[in-house]
Formats: structure tokens, sequence, C-alpha cells
């Protein structure tokens, strides 16, 4: 466990610059919302930190590929749904409660606090480019990849169908009900879960890898109950089209019954 700690300080030191980077040119450019823009592209480089500082095996690959495609997307994702508009409403907000403290909040509680969540999260990226040995893959690893790309799948097509809706004029004011929207009222975040409990299964293979369950745990709980999912539902509270769109469809978990109501 030494040699993981030494790793953990390597990688913590990258992100401590790599946030900090971001904190200046989100002062430059007046737009705390680049934090989102940094999270996707946070966990490619600690992902290739973490793989060039050990020789690299097939299951490391493997994690560094699902990452990558993860963090590309996201990140694209967010720089279109973002580009030509004005600061996300969290962030405007954020900027008007701080006033006077709000340079040294931005720093400490949007970007420092998201270098160490992502670190907690991507503790089963670190196990497995820390410790993996090159065995071959397992069932452990298939089913694994399979429940990834079943998160992929709902993060990338729901955010892909919500882009659309509020593209179109005609849904101004509207609520997303449609497609995989459907099933779930954050199809998104399901998505985004899933696909982390993919990767722990993954570092499941390698020595020490149930440890690193801190991180599928983290990401559920800040979607579940801190930034996530209560966040944006608080927006939403009060709107008559939202709360029956509340009881009739599931908060997080895919359900047919529901939507079958709807």
């Amino acid at each position: 466990m030494v040699l993981f700690f030494e790793t953990l300080t390597v990688i913590g030191s990258v992100l401590f610059m790599y946030m900090s980077l971001f904190f200046v040119y989100a002062l430059i450019r007046k737009r705390n919302d680049i934090a989102d823009f940094a999270w996707g592209f946070g966990f490619i480089l600690v992902a290739l930190v973490s793989l060039f500082l050990f020789a690299a095996t097939p299951r490391k690959e493997l994690v560094v590929v699902l990452v990558a495609l993860w963090g590309l997307r996201l990140a694209m994702h967010i720089y279109f749904r973002n580009r030509g508009k004005k600061e996300d409403w969290r962030y405007k907000k954020w900027r008007e409660d701080w006033g006077k403290w709000f340079i040294p909040r931005t720093y400490l509680q949007v970007f420092l606090l998201q270098g160490v969540l992502l670190l907690l999260i991507a503790l089963p990226i670190i196990f497995v480019n820390t410790f993996d040995t090159g065995t071959v893959f397992g069932l452990l690893d298939f089913v694994a990849v399979l429940i990834w790309l079943f998160g992929f799948y709902f993060e990338t097509v729901g955010d892909y169908q919500l882009y659309r809706f509020i593209k179109n004029p005609d849904n101004k004011g509207k609520i997303m009900k449609e497609g995989l929207w459907k099933y779930t009222r954050h199809p998104n975040y399901f998505g985004e879960i899933t696909m982390w409990w993919g990767i722990w299964l993954i570092a499941l293979s390698v020595p020490y890898g149930w440890i690193s369950v801190i991180g599928p745990l983290t990401i559920t709980v800040l979607i579940t109950k801190v930034s996530g999912i209560p966040m944006l539902e608080k927006k939403y509270e009060g709107d008559p089209e939202y709360e029956e769109y509340k009881k009739k469809t599931s908060r997080l978990i895919p359900w047919l019954k529901k939507a079958d109501t709807s």
C-alpha cells in the first residue's frame, strides 16, 4: 500500500496544478461553469498519469480507454451546451451569494473541492493502474464492461435527447418527458453512476481493488444527495408540470411500470 499512497501523492499534486490553472482561466473568462468542462478531462488526466507511472497491461489500457471515452464525450457535451450562453445558473447564484468572498470561495469550494472529489471518484482507476499484474481478462471484466456500456448508453442518449429538446424553441418552458426521460427523471445521472460502478467491478480483479468502492459510493452520494438531483429538482420545485412528472416517473432507476402510467 505504500506504493499506492506514493501514486496518490503524485496524482494529487498534478490535479492541484490542473484545477488551479482552470481556476485562473475561469477568473479571466468570468465563468465558473468552466469547472464542469474541466471535470471530464480531469479523469482522463488521472487515468493517463497513473498509467504512465507503471508498465501498461491490457486491463489498465481498457480502463483508460473507457474513462477517455466518457471524459471526452462529457467535456464536449458541456462545451456545446454552454457555448454562446451565459454562465450556468448554479454558478451565477454562488457568484451573487458569496459577494466579496467570491474569489477565495470559488477557489476552495468549486475548483479545489472538485479536485478532491475527482480524486476520490477516480480511486478505481488508480488501483487498477497501480496494482494490476497483467492477469488475463475474466468473467468479471466482461460483466463490468457490459454494465459500463449500459451506463454510457443512458448518459449519452439522455444528454442528446435533452439537448435536442432544449434546442427546439417550441419546447421553451416545457418539461422533457420523452425518450429515456419517460422511464427516469435523470437518465444521464443514472448512466454516470452505473459507469463508475462498472469501473469499480474491473478494479475488483486487482489486489486491494475492493477498497476503491469509495469511488462509486462518492459519485452516487453526490448525484443523489448533494449537487446532482437535489439541486436540479429544487429548480423546478412548484412547477405543476414537473410535479406531475415526478408522480409518474422514477427518480433515478429506469422503471417501466411507472412509465406505463404516464
